[in-house]
């Protein structure tokens, strides 16, 4: 098991790291009147969902937006009634989707030096496209040969290394590769959360040594189409408790501090990239220092914070390419569930994200907590609530203030609809803009303005 800037990370054939945030295995699958109440609309203890399109909203907005991440288990699991269930799921409201080029349900792309073996992303790419949905790759991880392995062979408990300096061009040459054979893929992002650029002898970030594996990248994708869109640094924001003074940055509220080596990080690659069309960044709520953690409603303020931290920083469009709110074994109902997520989505929509990718849990089993379609191909509340934010609030929608009687009831709103969320564990009557809204313990409610 390898140490990565701090994290044990435990790579697994077609999969990334195992998220500590998505580890728990133990909670039910969901009724389907839970589901039910959550496509709903009306006052009462159920979770409603976005009823009909008003005046305001838009299906022609600036992509990506709010879309999903792509792991091992997929819609393509060999179940035909379940994958099918699942991929008219994804055509039903088509999202951006996201695929990793070497794991998370591919194989190696180029297992020897102009070898290819491109099976696995073809069918993923097609998927994602025969749904509506628009591509994403990012651009992770590299063949065994450009990390010292032997031609041929995969070792996939070295996934997460990075490929040596001398083979940086190696890996460029493989992305160019790969946007000549996707023209339908318009953004590339490259690399994934710094995966082997932690130096532990200065206990800092190679940030140097990532931007210039980031630089040729980025070159090498703008000679095959000038177009083409790409990002990074895709830097983990970790943070520490509050009242944490190790590697403590300025960057602070309730959830606790940013880490400084992510802000040397962040600040290196800036000033000293080739270029980039969007920012990339991943966090989660929790602290990284196994400290306790804040109240999960509160922490999900770190998701605003740093959001416009980094628009203090840069012009340029922010993408949150994984998010978390949720800690290992948490044990929590869905209701709970769903209302910390609609409250970490209502973060981010304050923080200007022009996209926002949810990481669809990577597990096999019936019990899938927070996943959002159950391995029968059936939908599950996150995955309405994925869609409700995707449909109400694209990047495109500018959020309007409201009056709100009662701090325990989060909302967000636009011309035409809203979104209220009770963080409270008991019924709350509130007024909200001078109307008055009645929200069961934990509910989401989506409401017409």
């Amino acid at each position: 098991m390898d140490s990565v800037g701090g994290h044990a990370r435990v790579p697994r054939r077609w999969s990334g790291p195992r998220r500590r945030h998505w580890a728990t295995a133990v909670a039910a699958i969901l009724a389907l009147g839970c589901l039910i109440a959550l496509l709903g609309r009306g006052e009462g203890p159920a979770t409603a969902g976005p009823g009909p399109a008003a005046a305001g909203a838009s299906g022609s907005d600036t992509a990506p937006g709010w879309g999903l991440t792509h792991t091992q288990y997929s819609a393509d699991t060999g179940d035909a009634a379940a994958d099918s269930a699942a991929r008219a799921l994804l055509a039903q409201a088509p999202l951006p989707q996201d695929q990793a080029l070497m794991g998370w349900g591919t194989d190696n792309p180029e297992p020897s030096p102009g070898v290819y073996d491109f099976g696995r992303l073809d069918a993923r790419i097609a998927m994602i496209t025969r749904s509506g949905g628009r591509p994403v790759i990012t651009l992770c991880c590299a063949p065994d040969w450009m990390k010292g392995g032997t031609p041929g062979r995969t070792d996939w408990s070295r996934l997460e290394t990075a490929p040596s300096p001398t083979h940086y061009a190696d890996f460029a040459a493989l992305a160019a590769t790969v946007a000549r054979r996707y023209p339908q893929v318009h953004a590339y992002v490259a690399w994934n959360e710094f995966k082997g650029f932690f130096d532990n002898a200065s206990d800092q970030w190679d940030a140097a040594g990532y931007t210039a594996l980031y630089n040729q990248v980025y070159r090498a994708l703008k000679a095959v189409r000038p177009g083409i869109e790409v990002g990074g640094p895709y830097l983990p924001v970790d943070g520490f408790a509050p009242g944490s003074a190790t590697d403590a940055s300025v960057v602070s509220g309730p959830w606790g501090t940013l880490d400084q080596r992510v802000v040397t990080a962040f600040d290196y690659w800036l000033a000293h990239k080739a270029g980039a069309d969007f920012v990339v960044v991943d966090g989660s709520t929790e602290p990284k220092d196994g400290a306790p953690a804040p109240d999960p409603f509160a922490a999900t303020a770190k998701f605003t914070d740093v959001s416009r931290w980094i628009h203090d920083r840069t012009p340029l469009p922010l993408w949150w390419a994984e998010w978390y709110v949720e800690p290992p074994d948490s044990g929590w109902s869905e209701p709970y569930r769903d209302a910390v997520l609609a409250s970490g989505m209502i973060a981010l929509a304050r923080g200007r994200v022009a996209a926002a990718f949810y990481w669809n849990p990577e597990t096999g089993a019936a019990d899938c907590p927070g996943c959002l379609w159950s391995t029968s191909g059936a939908a599950l509340p996150p995955l309405a609530l994925l869609r409700g934010f995707a449909r109400w609030f694209p990047p495109s929608v500018t959020p309007v203030p409201v009056q709100v009687s009662d701090a325990r009831v989060r909302v967000l709103a636009q011309a035409a609809e809203g979104v209220a969320v009770n963080t409270a564990d008991r019924t709350l009557r509130v007024v909200v803009d001078g109307r008055t809204l009645s929200l069961g313990p934990y509910q989401v409610l989506w409401f017409s303005r």
